[in-house]
């Protein structure tokens, strides 16, 4: 018992105490989320406005103060330490806590010059942004909207780190820690040229779209699934005469005997531009569901939800159209 205690005794007296909060100086934890968010000591001065020696010497005491080397020079910029990976997320939070306890209660849009960062799939690049950005311009000519494309975006990540502040795509995203709202369900048409051979047929059966060379949407992260649409479906079934990105499917299609299965807002975007038609299938593919997700702890900050608010307006009047 002597020994096992004697032993616990001496295995406290290393352990290192932990640094007293009034000691610690917040512009340091700033320069932390700098660095930990651009992975550069350079960048990270340039968003705080600070010189590379300020950055340094912070650096440095930072190191200092919480005993960790934090971040180590790499061919891929400055790496976070284990030590580093574990006080981002807390540090983070700290700091979005305290900027919103010192923003106005009341959200002023006509007043405001906020920056929203917004990931976006390609279903809501072509559908959602244009109106969204329309409305908000209108309302809000100060503030900024600063869409993204998802597909190259480690998106949770980054709404974990508060460099997104929300994302539009499917709505399956799992975790406590996030808030979702579906915005708009749609279904699925058939997209052709007008002239088209296939163009006196009002509505598509699974069985005349099968004879037909269709065009297949390379860069989307959606797909008609026809699972649901009978037993023939293992016989009979849409084929893949070409794939394309969504920037060269509508010229494809304006000028080719090619269909394309796709979303009907998406459809209507096409046929704004270009000469072509839609045509309803008769078996439509299960729905496609867009939704914005957000990290619950912005569920009532004023800003966060004016923005939510309009969005959810906004794809509301596209469900209705």
């Amino acid at each position: 018992m002597f020994v096992l205690n004697d032993g616990w005794k001496s295995t406290n007296r290393l352990t290192k105490p932990a640094p007293r909060l009034g000691a610690i100086d917040l512009n340091l934890l700033v320069v932390f989320d700098a660095i930990m968010r651009d992975r550069s000591v350079t960048r990270a001065g340039q968003r705080l406005g600070l010189s590379q020696p300020a950055m340094s010497h912070a650096l440095t005491r930072l190191r200092h103060m919480l005993k960790d080397e934090l971040f180590v020079r790499s061919p891929n910029g400055m790496m976070p330490t284990p030590r580093a990976e574990e006080l981002a997320a807390p540090i983070r939070m700290a700091l979005d806590g305290l900027q919103q306890s010192l923003e106005p209660v009341q959200f002023d849009p006509s007043k405001a010059t906020a920056t929203f960062r917004i990931a976006v799939d390609n279903y809501a690049a072509i559908v959602l942004v244009a109106p969204i950005a329309a409305h908000v311009a209108k309302i809000a000519p100060g503030v900024k909207l600063d869409f993204r494309p998802s597909g190259t975006l480690d998106v949770l990540g980054q709404l974990d780190r508060s460099e997104l502040h929300l994302a539009m795509g499917p709505l399956g995203v799992q975790g406590e820690r996030f808030s979702r709202r579906r915005l708009l369900q749609d279904q699925f048409v058939v997209v052709h040229r007008k002239g088209h051979p296939a163009a006196k047929t009002r509505e598509f059966s699974t069985e005349k779209l099968a004879t037909l060379p269709q065009l297949e949407i390379s860069s989307a992260q959606f797909g008609p699934d026809f699972a649901e649409t009978g037993p023939e479906r293992s016989k009979l079934g849409p084929r893949a005469a070409m794939r394309a990105p969504f920037l060269s499917a509508a010229p494809i299609l304006a000028t080719s005997d090619l269909v394309s299965v796709l979303p009907l807002n998406v459809a209507k975007s096409m046929t704004r531009s270009h000469q072509l038609v839609h045509r309803r299938l008769s078996r439509s593919p299960k729905p496609i569901e867009a939704a914005m997700i957000w990290l619950r702890r912005l569920d009532n900050q004023p800003a966060h939800a004016w923005l939510r608010d309009v969005i959810g307006r906004v794809t509301g009047e596209l469900q209705d159209t």
